[in-house]
Parts: structure tokens; C-alpha cells; sequence
């Protein structure tokens, strides 16, 4: 027990945590999805040393390439790929992964499979890395199908079927966010320990907010459910707007929904006729933390975890966050 102005000796790791969880699940726990999750630790913890030292080991600007959607890779685009990549093939752990840098689905070779499955955006917001914003990685994991060895078709399943999802965030401090399916909570980087330690536990999304983040340079293309939600809390009854936020960087402006509250959009529109998020490696996450900490997410017609992916770079509209304002937007489209 800690006495009034000295530190907690109490100090609870990300890998401690995770195998309490899974030791209260009791014979159904094998300890392998802890493993897993030790390699995306140590996959975390390379990026986030890479990241404060990339303009130092000339790891920004462009590599002289486009990723699997199009997108300019950045040369720490590309490193964070390729540490994911080994990093989940050495843990023995997994049987697929999907990669927004990749065009295809890697299929572990067999000495090296496992029973799970991980799609993945090694190095979300990566435009802002230039100008040192907040960047991160995305993932989520499933288990393969009974009987399977390992294929495409144990991916392109609805997101409610994944068993874990969370992101890391770069900053002034790196923060991993980890849900696996009982709650959410969030784990800092301490350097000097060099592990992940819980700092925020059980995080729930206020039932509302009083912030929205959406990037409106794109207002003259959306289409008429968004114009007039957004007109709603811009011009509200009450007289007290939303205030807007919007970095440009997923997991920074998720993370601060979760916190704070609010609603997190990106719609389709006229020009994006399917949005620009990625549903496997960024909605299906994203979906699966927001639920798990009390929140909504949807395309504004659909719960996102309900969607049947068809391709593994498929793309979908996204809004999520505190579960009034959703509910809130979601009136526009049914009306």
C-alpha cells in the first residue's frame, strides 16, 4: 500500500496484466496469445525508439514507393512493416498476416505457424511524420477457423469475430491501448524499465462529448446526413458548440475520443465513395476498442464489426466514439 507522496511500488506490466486475464479464463488459456502480444510489445517498442530517432538516422521522407492502397511509403513506413513482419514470424504464433503495406496476405510457412491471425497498420498518420506528430500502429487478431491451417478465408470474417485489437501510440510517450474482449485499458511505455506499464485501466468513453473530428476540408464533398449533423453541433440549440479537433492521424485523434469523448468521423462522399479507412486493419480495431470501452461505431447505416470484408485492403466509412453523439448522427441517416 502506498503512503501519501511515495510512488506505488505496485507496478503492473502489460504481460503481467495479460496473463492474469488469461488465467482467470483457466483451461481455455494456453498462454499463447500472451506470447503474441509480448512480440507486438517488443514491435512497439522498436518503432517507438525508431520514430524518436528517425530525422537522427534519416528515416523520414519518402522510400520511392506506394504501399498496397496507393498511399507514399515513408522509409519508417517501411522499417516498421518489416519489424512487425519478423517479429510475428518468430513468435510461432501466428498462421496469416495482413499488412496495409503489403498487396498480399502473408501465409506463415508451417514450422513457424501458429493459430492466430493479424492485420495490421504498422505505421498509421505516417504523412505527419515529418512534421512530429503523433503516429501509431494499428492491429487486431483473430483465431483461425476450426480446422484450418492458415488462409485468406480466416481473415475476411466480421470484426466481432476477432479476439484482441489495440493500437500504440508515438508521441511525447508511447501508449499502448489493448482490448481482449473484456474491457479496455492502457499501458505507457516506461524507458527506463523498458516495459509496458498499465496506467489506464478499464477506459470508458464519456456517454458523450463535446468534440468532433472530422476532416471538413472535404465538407463540399459529403453527402447530406453529414452536412446537417455537423451543422447541428456547430450551430446548436443550446448555444454551446462542439469544439472541432482533428489531427490527421487515426490512432491520435481515436485515442483523445476515448478520453474525452466526442465523435471520430470518416465518411464516405462524392469523392471517396467508400471512404478512405481501411476496414481490416483500422475500422475493425478501432470498432472493436470503441465497443469494448461503452461506445458506437458504425458507417452511419451499420455496425462496422457486422461487416463481411470481401477483400483484405477493403475500405469502409467510419464514425465512432461517445454513444449519445453516435446515436445522434446516426438519426441524420435514418431520417
Amino acid at each position: 500500500m502506498a503512503t501519501e507522496g511515495v510512488p506505488s511500488s505496485e507496478i503492473i506490466t502489460l504481460t503481467r496484466h495479460v496473463l492474469h486475464d488469461q488465467m482467470r479464463l483457466g483451461a481455455a488459456a494456453t498462454g499463447d496469445l500472451t506470447l503474441l502480444l509480448t512480440a507486438i510489445q517488443v514491435t512497439s517498442k522498436f518503432i517507438a525508439t525508431n520514430v524518436r530517432k528517425a530525422r537522427l538516422i534519416n528515416l523520414i521522407g519518402l522510400a520511392g514507393d506506394t504501399n498496397s492502397t496507393g498511399d507514399e511509403q515513408k522509409k519508417l513506413d517501411v522499417l516498421s512493416n518489416d519489424i512487425m513482419v519478423n517479429s510475428l514470424r518468430a513468435s510461432g504464433k501466428t498462421a496469416v498476416l495482413v499488412s496495409e503495406e503489403l498487396e498480399d496476405a502473408i501465409i506463415i510457412e508451417e514450422k513457424n505457424r501458429g493459430k492466430y491471425c493479424v492485420v495490421f497498420d504498422p505505421l498509421d498518420g505516417s504523412s505527419n511524420i515529418d512534421a512530429g506528430v503523433n503516429i501509431g500502429t494499428i492491429f487486431g487478431i483473430y483465431q483461425i477457423r476450426p480446422g484450418s491451417k492458415g488462409t485468406i478465408e480466416d481473415v475476411l470474417r466480421p470484426g466481432s469475430e476477432m479476439v484482441a485489437a489495440g493500437y500504440t501510440m508515438y508521441g511525447s510517450s508511447a501508449n499502448l491501448v489493448l482490448s481482449t474482449g473484456s474491457g479496455v485499458n492502457g499501458y505507457t511505455l516506461d524507458a527506463a524499465l523498458g516495459e509496458f506499464i498499465l496506467t489506464h485501466p478499464d477506459i470508458q468513453i464519456p456517454p458523450r462529448g463535446k468534440i468532433y473530428s472530422f476532416n471538413e476540408g472535404n465538407s463540399m464533398f459529403f453527402h447530406p446526413p453529414v452536412v446537417e449533423y455537423l451543422k447541428s453541433i456547430k450551430y446548436p440549440a443550446s448555444g454551446k458548440p462542439y469544439s472541432a479537433r482533428y489531427i490527421g492521424s487515426m490512432v491520435a485523434d481515436v485515442h483523445r475520443t476515448f478520453l474525452y469523448g466526442g465523435i471520430f468521423g470518416y465518411p464516405d462522399d462524392k469523392k471517396s465513395k467508400s471512404g478512405k479507412l481501411r476496414l481490416l486493419y483500422e475500422a475493425f480495431p478501432m470498432a472493436f476498442l470503441t465497443e469494448q470501452a461503452g461506445g458506437i461505431a458504425t458507417t452511419g447505416t451499420q455496425r462496422i464489426l457486422d461487416i463481411v470484408p470481401k477483400s483484405i485492403h477493403e475500405r469502409c466509412p467510419v464514425f465512432l466514439g461517445s454513444k449519445e453523439d453516435v446515436q445522434d448522427l446516426m438519426k441524420f441517416y435514418s431520417a
